[in-house]
């Protein structure tokens, strides 16, 4: 086996046991901004690992500022931050920041933040084994099955892109939907 073939398998079996803490397993005490960051990156090992930081002080005073998180009460952050900050650290790899404020938004009044939250790390860790079980790359004598584990990054893009711009069409559905039904709700005193 190559040192290409090997290395993949190698991280295919990581994702495959990858596992981001549900709700019940974030630490429930009052965190400050350093203590944060860095369980956050903890729990963020699976993302590549490039030039940028992963999550910054910056990026939390940001996501507060355009209300994807709720701000934190006397600089401590909880259980409700953290797994906000989880989910737009994956989310903002392929989706832009008003789209995932729509997500969370509309995911949390379906069923609550502790629900959407769980079930996005269920999907998440899901998805993550789904392509680990294609990106092995077991050793195959058919040529049809070598080329396209030769072309398996094309296809992971290609995956990547239509699975994005399906999550977008989504969003901006539900949210007409959901701006429609706010229009024609009766005015309230």
């Amino acid at each position: 086996m190559s040192l290409y073939h090997e290395a993949i398998s190698e991280w295919s079996k990581q994702l495959l046991s990858f596992h981001l803490p549900r709700w019940e397993e974030l630490p429930d005490i009052d965190l400050y901004m350093d203590q944060v960051i860095t369980l956050i990156e903890k729990y963020v090992t699976v993302l590549p690992k490039g030039g940028d930081k992963i999550i910054t002080p910056a990026m939390v005073n940001n996501y507060v500022k355009l209300g994807l998180m709720p701000k934190p009460e006397k600089k401590r952050y909880n259980r409700t931050h953290l797994a906000y900050l989880i989910a737009i650290t994956f989310l903002k790899q392929v989706l832009p920041i008003t789209d995932i404020k729509n997500g969370i938004l509309l995911q949390s009044k379906i069923s609550g933040t502790r629900s959407a939250y769980d079930l996005f790390c269920q999907e998440q860790e899901n998805a993550l084994k789904t392509i680990a079980h294609q990106a092995m790359l077991e050793p195959v004598d058919d040529e049809e099955e070598q080329l396209s584990k030769d072309n398996l990054a094309v296809k992971m893009a290609t995956m990547a892109f239509a699975c994005k711009i399906v999550t977008e069409k989504i969003l901006a559905i539900k949210t007409a939907e959901a701006s429609a039904a706010q229009q024609n709700a009766p005015y309230e005193n």
